[in-house]
Formats: structure tokens, sequence, C-alpha cells
């Protein structure tokens, strides 16, 4: 593996003379924000998922506070990520859509604590297409369009290209701890620690290779969803699993003959990333699943069953290693006695469907995918084993931090701080918000999800498609979860939708979201059906 460049490093961290040791600043503490790309809190069983246990991840929520009701404001990787970056919704930040740049010359959270006296880091995906501000080192993953490859991935190191030998989850672990070891350890850091995994086309570390081939995993309840009763957006989407889902890229139903004939195939570009013996392995696993799709003669429902099995054993698998990598990083701040000093923050981009409604990805509104994991730990302000139910957003990740850190939070930020919700063990002031508020941009695009915005209170969720529909959906989440039963202009509902209406407009208001329906300045211009997968 190459190693980190450290005469970029602040010179204090190697300046120290012999009788001279650095002081540590124990008044502020450190900050690991763990994000992972479409992870979703049904794989996870410290929320109770049912597929796969994560045993590491269920330590962070154990010995620290489980948010219930966390929320991306738009589920999309690089928007969600801009959002998460300077507290702001995506009309505001610029970073609107995955065809987007951001404007890395704009206020972010990393660049506030690295004034602040901060030692800053991001290390692994970061998918904004622009060169990282506010950070003293930064080493992002950059093929695929800044998707990252899993295996033998390349890198830009602080401006540097590298390409690192192995699977990618591991190696952005190495590099996080060889990063801590040699940071400045007079400063207290921030680390930005953002794995690839488990985006698509879930290609699992070469000892995951085949480990649920021959695990049958529980299927969703809306698995076979026929979308009665609802409107265009969920019967036009292009995420499916019976039809979106590729025989090559993602159920990885070719042979190296096959791919060896057709070397401009995509899967082909990144199994050739792979070393010989892992090569073997792959083929060897994977002939099963070829033999039983062409041999099976499978149809209909049995299909679909079939292809979620498929999905289920590559995409968990890869949050396998995510979990033994968030253990390693775990056990080695608690080897340097940093583990309690340290605010751990895990989350993900966005949810995931795993299967719900008959899906995969994410875009929608819709629970699964709008509902994000977010779990933290930091003993000396967090009680172990606390639970909260409070509204939150992916744009109050940004003042949290800056609160816990003691720095002033501008008057900008459009997010609140969770920490009176975090250090009061889950239980939210009585003045918190009363509604998240949600806006996807991304159509016409790959997936075909319809523009919409909405609000998610505790108990309702309002919903509105628009640009090439005007359509509205409302569900009652207390007793249709599922959001199956779409109550918009359902009579027995007008006083609970008039309010609904009223409230959006209030939250519109005060996030400055003046033209939602993009009426007076589109946002998007041309089809972006064509564009890479992100």
């Amino acid at each position: 593996m190459n190693r980190l460049s450290y005469t970029l490093l602040p010179l204090t961290a190697l300046g120290f003379s012999a009788c001279t040791s650095p002081k540590k600043e124990v008044s502020r503490p450190n900050i690991i924000f763990m994000m992972t790309d479409d992870h979703t809190t049904q794989a996870m069983s410290c929320y109770g998922g049912r597929l796969i246990q994560t045993p590491n991840m269920d330590r962070i929520a154990n010995e620290g506070i489980r948010m219930d009701n966390c929320y991306a404001v738009n589920a999309l990787s690089g928007p969600s990520r801009a959002c998460i970056l300077t507290g702001k919704f995506s009309h505001m930040n610029g970073f609107t859509d995955n065809a987007s740049t951001f404007d890395g010359s704009q206020q972010t959270f990393p660049k506030l604590l690295q004034a602040a006296g901060y030692q800053t880091s991001v290390i692994g995906k970061w998918h904004l297409i622009a060169e990282p501000q506010g950070f003293d080192y930064w080493c992002i993953l950059s093929g695929q369009h800044e998707q990252g490859d899993y295996y033998n991935p390349d890198f830009i190191e602080n401006g540097k290209h590298v390409v690192e030998q192995g699977y990618v989850t591991d190696i952005v672990t190495d590099k996080a701890i060889e990063y801590l070891e040699h940071r400045d350890k007079s400063k207290p850091f921030c680390m930005m620690y953002h794995q690839k995994a488990p985006h698509r086309n879930w290609m699992p570390a070469p000892r995951h290779l085949g480990m649920f081939n021959n695990t049958t995993f529980p299927e969703s309840g809306t698995l076979f969803d026929t979308y009665e009763g609802r409107g265009r957006a969920a019967k036009e989407q292009d995420m499916s699993i019976e039809h979106t889902l590729t025989d090559d890229w993602d159920l990885k139903l070719l042979t190296r003959e096959e791919m060896l004939k057709d070397t401009t195939n995509r899967l082909y570009q990144v199994y050739k990333r792979m070393p010989a013996a892992v090569q073997d392995k792959w083929d060897s696993v994977y002939a099963q699943r070829i033999s039983e799709y062409r041999n099976g003669n499978l149809k209909g429902n049995a299909l679909i069953s079939w292809k979620y099995q498929q999905y289920m054993r590559d995409y968990l698998a890869t949050v396998v290693a995510v979990d033994e990598n968030i253990g390693r990083l775990l056990n080695y701040l608690e080897r340097t006695g940093e583990l309690d000093n340290t605010i751990i923050v895990y989350t993900s981009d966005q949810g995931f469907f795993l299967g719900e409604h008959g899906w995969f990805d994410k875009r929608f509104m819709y629970e699964e995918c709008q509902r994000m994991p977010m779990i933290v730990r930091y003993p000396k302000a967090i009680k172990a084993g606390s639970t909260s139910n409070a509204i939150a957003m992916n744009i109050d990740f940004a003042p949290t931090f800056l609160d816990f850190a003691g720095v002033e939070i501008p008057d900008d930020i459009q997010g609140e701080s969770l920490k009176p919700v975090l250090t009061n063990e889950g239980n939210a002031p009585a003045d918190w918000r009363k509604a998240a508020y949600y806006h996807y941009y991304e159509y016409p695009a790959e997936h075909s999800v319809k523009r919409h915005y909405g609000i998610r209170t505790t108990d309702f969720k309002l919903i509105h498609f628009y640009n090439d529909v005007d359509e509205w959906e409302m569900y009652d989440m207390q007793n249709d979860p599922h959001e199956l039963n779409n109550l918009y202009g359902n009579p027995e509902y007008t006083a609970k939708q008039a309010e609904l209406m009223l409230l959006l407009k209030e939250v519109q208001e005060q996030y400055k979201d003046n033209d939602p329906d993009e009426r007076i300045t589109e946002l998007f211009k041309g089809d972006r059906r064509f564009m890479e997968n992100r």
C-alpha cells in the first residue's frame, strides 16, 4: 500500500524536540464521521434488521444513541454529501443532482473546524467532482467518476494519483489508521471516513465471496407490489429488481470466457482489476449462480424472488466487510486511548430499497431510502443505550459537530445542532421541529424517479411529484408504514391534509425553497437518462 505523504502534515506532527512532549487538548473531542454509500437501516441489526448481524455497528449504538427518525433531504449520493458538508439544502448549496459540481469555495464544517484548530481529513468516497477544500489531508476515490472501484482502487491523495492493491473497504481503513498514527497529536482531529460499499454493483471482498450462497433471505412483504392506488411516479420508475437489474453488471451472470469475448463489457472492466487468484475464486463462486439461472427455467414471481436473493447475497456481503472495518477502527482508537475522547458517528448518504416495492436504489421520499441510519457514540456526553424519535436531517450533522467542538454555528446554516437531543437521552427540546423536508431533482435521469418534494412528520408524510406530472401522495405512517394507501383527496382526511399543506408551505418558507416546482428557473436542462450510474 502506498504510504501517506507525511511531509504534507503540519510540521508540529514531527517536529517536537526530545525534551518536549505535545500538549493534548482534552477539552475538545475528536470527531470521526463514518459514512457508507447506500447502506440502509434494514441491513443493520441494531435497527432490528433481520437480514444480517452487524456487531460493530451495534456496538456504537449500544454504547451510544440510535436515532430512529433521521432523514436525508435529497436521497442521492452527491447531493446528500453536499448537504452534510454545508448544513444547507441542495437549493442553497448548489449541488442538486449528480450532474452537478460542488462549489468548494463555500463554507463547510471542516473549514470551520480547521480554522478553529482541528486537524481535518477525508478518506474514501468523495463524489463531489471537485477537489476537497478545508482538509489538512485528503485521499479520495477517483475511479468510475469518483465512485471508486472495489478491487485495486485508484485514489487522488493530496492531488497525486495513486493505485492501491487490495479491497477498497480494507484500504480505506488502512489509510485512516495510518493517518491517525502520524497526525499532529497536539490537536483534536476531525476525520471523514467514507466507504464505497455497499454501492452498486456490490462486489464482496475475496474472503466473503460466496459466503451467502446457501442462505435464503426473508423477502419484503411488498416485493410484488402492484402500486395500486398510487400515481405515475411509482409506476414509471426504472429501478425494479424484475426489469432493471442487469444480467452482467448487477447479477454477474457472465463466465470468464464470455467476458473475454467482449472486453468492453462493464463487468469485465472491474473483474480485470482482481488478482488472478481472486478471479479464480470469483469464477468458482458465481458458477453456481450462472448454472441456476440458465438451467432453472425461472419465470414470473419465481424469477423476481431468485434475482432478489442474488442481489441480497452480494449487497450484504459487502456490508460484512464494512462492519469488520468499523471494528478495526474502533479497536485502534481503544488501543491508543482515544476511543472515549472521540465522537463517533455512523451513517450512510441515505437509505436504500432492499426489495421493498420490488425495488433497489434510492431517490424516492419513501421511507426505506429517505430514512437513514444515524448512531453516535461519545460516552462523555451521550448515555449508552439511548434511542431517539426526534426528527433529524442530514443537514443537522454540520451544526452538531460545530456545537460539540465549541465553534460558533453560522447563521446561514439551515440545520439544527442535535447536541441537545444526543445529550438528553434522545429527548428533543419542546420547540423542536415538527417535520423533515425533502426535495429531489434528478429527472429525467437514470432510474426515472420523478422530481418531488414533501414533508415527513412524526405521523404523516405528504409528497408532491411535479415537472412532467402534478400528483400528490399522503400517508399515515403509523397505520400504513409501508406507504401503500395514498390518502390524498380522501374526504376522511380533509382536515389533516389541509394541516399538512399549510405546514409544507411554512417549512418551504423557513428553508427558502421559494420555487419548489421550478416554474421560474428550472435547475436542470436536458435529459440525464444517459448519465453514468451514480
